[in-house]
């Protein structure tokens, strides 16, 4: 049973109570799948956020100790969630990834790995690249911007960038260079969406 429409509906919901939503880019979303969709990451909230704007099912690949939990693990699985075992280097993941994006389905991938706790954009990891150089998938980047900060009632800028065509990407077989070259090309194109990070100060007010 695919729980997606249901979640997305619901926590869509959630997240617009939460916070105020603005969305920019969005003619850049092509209407089908078969691509790669890479953002920074600042918050729990991410993933259903930038989801919102998507009209096809975004999976995501996910540590597998979100599964551990029966309740949370049972709704999570029919979600579309990869799990992911870090550190292992877990082919699985990457396999199944791949099956998904040449399936025409969406990957949802956040290079950096794990959250930015203050917003600055850490060093990507070559997940993404990695897929985009099994599937010839093409790259479309966005961010999402907390004004000040993840709090309730903050502005959120969610935009979408044009998409990074799979030959941009550079990516030679065999070659870790390239890999990581392409990986920190995705991330400036991920770090030129972003809204400046504020301060210390200017968060305060």
């Amino acid at each position: 049973m695919n729980l997606y429409p249901l979640g997305k509906a619901s926590t869509g919901l959630l997240v617009r109570v939460a916070f105020r939503i603005k969305f920019e880019g969005t003619e850049n979303i092509p209407p089908g799948g078969g691509y790669i969709l890479a953002c920074n990451h600042r918050s729990n909230f991410d993933p259903v956020i930038i989801a919102q704007k998507v009209p096809v099912q975004v999976y995501y690949l996910a540590k597998v100790e979100l599964l551990k939990n029966p309740v949370a693990g049972f709704i999570i699985s029919r979600l579309g969630i990869i799990p992911v075992k870090r550190g292992e280097g877990d082919n699985s993941a990457i396999e199944k990834a791949v099956e998904i994006v040449r399936g025409g389905g969406v990957l949802g991938v956040f290079p950096e790995g794990s959250r930015s706790k203050d917003g600055v954009p850490l060093r990507p990891r070559s997940g993404a690249a990695v897929i985009a150089s099994q599937t010839g998938a093409d790259v479309l980047p966005m961010a999402v911007t907390y004004a000040k900060g993840v709090r309730f009632g903050g502005t959120v800028t969610v935009r979408y960038g044009q998409m990074i065509p799979n030959s941009d990407l550079g990516v030679a077989p065999g070659s870790p260079t390239s890999l990581r070259k392409a990986s920190k090309f995705v991330m400036d194109k991920i770090i030129a969406l972003m809204d400046p990070v504020p301060s210390d100060e200017e968060e305060a007010r």
